[in-house]
């Protein structure tokens, strides 16, 4: 369970600096230049997310349940997981949906959140769910309240767009049909 919950400080904690002291973070970034620090900032967030990737299943084995769900929420969570990755996609190949949705990655992750809320119940499911949902509400609200920043990503293009809903469709049926079986023992789509 200690490993869980270092990976979420280290991990919520990195990705909370432009929440909590913005100001700090500019001159940090100025002061290391912006690609040393991107890559320091990319190495503790990829720390954190194997810290909680690697302590999330020994945690939620030995955690209680918070509550149950009915077993036919998992095709709720399917179908709010459907854009996720077409969002994800878009927060990179910034078209019409990036544009229209203001912060893609963010909504992706707070769809992501609240689908998995609907079906992991456990103390360990919360926390980790329940963690992203939080930070994703408030980044999302700490980023209307201050200047924009130029978007990270390709330029844009008239393709973005397609290419962002055909991949996303094509690794959304990857995950559900197989991928997410492999790589977390749950077939999303099979009721127990």
């Amino acid at each position: 369970m200690s490993t869980f919950f270092l990976g979420l400080a280290v991990f919520f904690g990195v990705h909370s600096i432009s929440l909590l002291a913005l100001d700090w973070r500019d001159r940090a970034a100025a002061a290391m230049g912006l690609g040393a620090w991107r890559i320091v900032y990319s190495l503790i967030s990829l720390a954190g997310f194997y810290l909680l990737v690697a302590g999330y299943a020994p945690a939620r084995a030995t955690t209680g349940l918070l509550y149950v769900t009915p077993p036919s929420f998992r095709y709720l969570a399917a179908v709010l997981m459907l854009p996720v990755i077409t969002l994800v996609l878009a927060s990179v190949l910034r078209g019409r949906i990036a544009a229209r949705a203001r912060h893609p990655l963010l909504l992706a992750a707070i769809l992501w959140a609240v689908a998995h809320l609907l079906t992991h119940g456990s103390v360990a499911g919360v926390l980790l769910f329940g963690s992203f949902l939080v930070w994703s509400v408030a980044t999302w609200v700490s980023l209307e309240r201050r200047p924009a920043r130029p978007p990270m990503g390709f330029r844009a293009s008239a393709a973005d767009d397609a290419l962002a809903v055909a991949g996303g469709l094509a690794l959304y049926a990857l995950m559900v049909l197989w991928l997410h079986a492999r790589l977390f023992g749950v077939a999303p789509l099979s009721l127990p």
